[in-house]
């Protein structure tokens, strides 16, 4: 089984997406892709920034989506900091709860280009560590140009955060998040997608190894590099830390057939079938570990 628990899609075709000149996925084509992929549930995140997109997307417009989807979308909601007057005392409690009571698995994908310490970020954290759901993030080397919420290299900031909020439950997500897997990472590097052994020191893992509610969002082209740029040590990745990962595509266009859609599913296969990782570790990161951590039936 495998539930992916990073998508994206927008009923709009119109409008193409910002970085792209092509349609972003809509539902019947996610669908369509999962199916071909064998993925049998799948997290949606609603587009809401206006760092990133071409089209503010509504939480309601993901409920709706997966409302028709018998079953097959899992909603999350998302908001951002700056709502209710962009203010650092604002009260998100109420929003949380009313999504949460609409069906809503989690938080995200959280990516307001602001400083992960900003005092109305700091807010919405202790909110969401209320409401008791997981919240999906991207970080961002710096403001403007750009969207995730903004951290320094070292990922400083993450770790105040992941100290503050010990309740809370995160899903690392992003270039800057999985480039600090390996401790020979750079100031020059640490945006993008590098490559080789992976080194000792690198501070993705020593975060995980000191807070527990630090988990993995292993989609996306920056997930798959982190684990799959030296197989013998993504493997031994996968089982220290089988508790907290999980797989996911981050699909935003049809031509992500090829990549994102198959690499990890593949890698956790092949994972499996040369022995390299426990058929139990296989089936925590494809699907047990989500179904615990958004508690589905």
């Amino acid at each position: 089984m495998l539930i992916d628990v990073h998508g994206h899609c927008i009923r709009t075709r119109e409008i193409p997406y910002c970085t792209s000149g092509k349609p972003f996925v809509w539902p019947e084509l996610l669908l369509e892709m999962h199916r071909e992929a064998g993925i049998d549930r799948g997290v949606l995140l609603p587009i809401i920034g206006p760092e990133n997109t071409s089209i503010i997307q509504s939480n309601e417009e993901i409920l709706e989506i997966a409302a028709a989807s018998e079953g097959h979308f899992i909603p999350f909601c998302n908001l951002d900091p700056r709502m209710l007057f962009n203010h650092p005392n604002a009260d998100f409690g109420f929003l949380l709860e009313h999504y949460k009571a609409k069906g809503c698995r989690g938080v995200g994908e959280l990516t307001a280009n602001l400083s992960f310490t900003d005092p109305r970020v700091m807010n919405f954290f202790a909110h969401v560590e209320r409401s008791g759901l997981p919240l999906t993030f991207h970080i961002a080397t710096r403001e403007g140009n750009t969207y995730g919420l903004i951290d320094d290299f070292g990922l400083p900031r993450l770790e105040t955060v992941l100290q503050s909020f010990p309740k809370l439950r995160f899903l690392g997500h992003s270039q800057a998040f999985w480039s600090h897997i390996s401790g020979d990472v750079t100031r020059e590097t640490w945006g993008g997608y590098p490559r080789g052994p992976v080194q000792p020191g690198g501070r993705v893992v020593e975060l995980m190894r000191r807070y527990p509610n630090l988990h993995g969002d292993l989609s996306a082209g920056s997930g798959f590099t982190a684990v799959s740029r030296d197989p013998g040590f993504g493997y031994e990745f996968f089982d220290e830390f089988q508790d907290r990962l999980l797989f996911g595509t981050d699909v935003c266009l049809e031509q992500n057939r090829t990549s994102v859609l198959i690499n990890l599913r593949d890698f956790l296969a092949t994972g499996l079938a040369e022995k390299r990782i426990t058929r139990t570790v296989y089936d925590k990161i494809t699907h047990l570990n989500a179904m615990r951590l958004l508690e589905l039936t």
